[in-house]
């Protein structure tokens, strides 16, 4: 593609970030912002020189003029949205979770497959740079056979469950909105797909409130080539937002601390080093930039539709162990 790719941009909360991010990209331009609150949309169509500005996002999404949509919009509206973008020809990057439901997981698979155009999802713990340069001693061999991990989301934003928007849906998960950046982190890490899951949960943070889901879930996990997993959501501990991580290897083991990180080769005090790669260091957009890059030159993004659908099928085999009390397989769609 060698003229201007167009963005439109759908919910302007965390959707800021991604036009900010396109307008700063050479050979972009953004040209429709939309969201449901008509002074938040002034404002930012206002501070970024936008001059479309609508309020019904299937003007973005069926816009001929748009190559890319960018869907930052409620939970509950990504899938459709996505659908309709993908059905009019356009490129989508979808915040997370991508779906709510399997139904809308498959309807949401076979509209990008049938397009021929890319997804890509702001699973942005990938650009964390700590994380990253774990991955290359991981991959190097330094930590030997990993044979348990550990990723939790720890944030307390228990307000955006019983008090915001997030609370007022027919269905929400902490896991699908906040565990979901550590379970495709581990996936990741590691090169290796979970098998199978087990899960528990307690709504007792958000006990007293409007809040009807569980606030606090926690999940074990069996990857295929045998290394076992636990990650832990939750959305009311007292404490900084933090992405726990411990990686246990033969030869040795990472953990994640603020400020630094920790490497251990042994049981000794002498046995640990400090890791000072940035940790957090990563931006909303991060993802962004590679993926116009990957629609420029028609390739796979890194986050593409594999990662992007294999994370939402463990995140939904999680809720349905959850639901059901037993161990779930998790069925992959691609």
């Amino acid at each position: 593609m060698t003229r201007p790719i167009r963005a439109g941009v759908i919910g302007l909360g965390v959707g800021e970030q991604h036009v900010k991010t396109y307008a700063r990209l050479p050979g972009v331009e953004v040209v429709a912002v939309c969201d449901v609150d008509p002074a938040k949309l002034a404002d930012v169509a206002g501070r970024y020189e936008i001059e479309r500005r609508e309020t019904d996002w299937r003007r973005v999404t069926e816009a001929a003029d748009i190559d890319v949509v960018s869907i930052c919009s409620y939970d509950d509206g990504h899938a459709e949205q996505a659908i309709s973008a993908f059905r009019n020809g356009k490129h989508a990057m979808v915040e997370k979770p991508i779906c709510l439901t399997r139904a809308e997981s498959e309807a949401l698979l076979r509209a990008q497959q049938d397009s021929g155009k890319r997804v890509s999802s702001n699973l942005i713990l990938r650009r964390e740079p700590r994380f990253a340069e774990l991955r290359e001693r991981i991959r190097a061999g330094e930590l030997g056979e990993v044979f348990h991990i550990e990723g939790d989301y720890l944030h307390d934003i228990l307000w955006k469950i019983t008090r915001g928007w997030r609370g007022r849906m027919p269905f929400y998960s902490v896991v699908f909105g906040g565990g979901i950046h550590l379970i495709d982190l581990m996936r990741w890490l590691l090169g290796d797909e979970i098998r199978e899951v087990a899960a528990f949960g307690n709504r007792i943070s958000a006990a007293g409130s409007p809040y009807r889901y569980d606030d606090c879930i926690v999940a074990i996990l069996k990857f295929m080539r045998g290394t076992t997993g636990k990650t832990l959501s939750a959305y009311g501990p007292q404490r900084t937002k933090f992405h726990a991580l411990n990686v246990y290897g033969t030869k040795g083991s990472f953990v994640n601390d603020r400020p630094n990180g920790k490497w251990f080769v042994g049981d000794r005090d002498e046995d640990e080093t400090r890791i000072e790669t940035p940790y957090p260091g990563a931006r909303k957009g991060d993802l962004i930039p590679e993926f116009v890059e990957a629609i420029r030159a028609d390739r796979e993004p890194e986050v593409g539709a594999r990662d992007v659908f294999r994370t939402m099928d463990v995140c939904l085999a999680i809720e349905n162990a959850l639901q059901t009390n037993r161990n779930v397989t998790v069925e992959y769609l691609i």
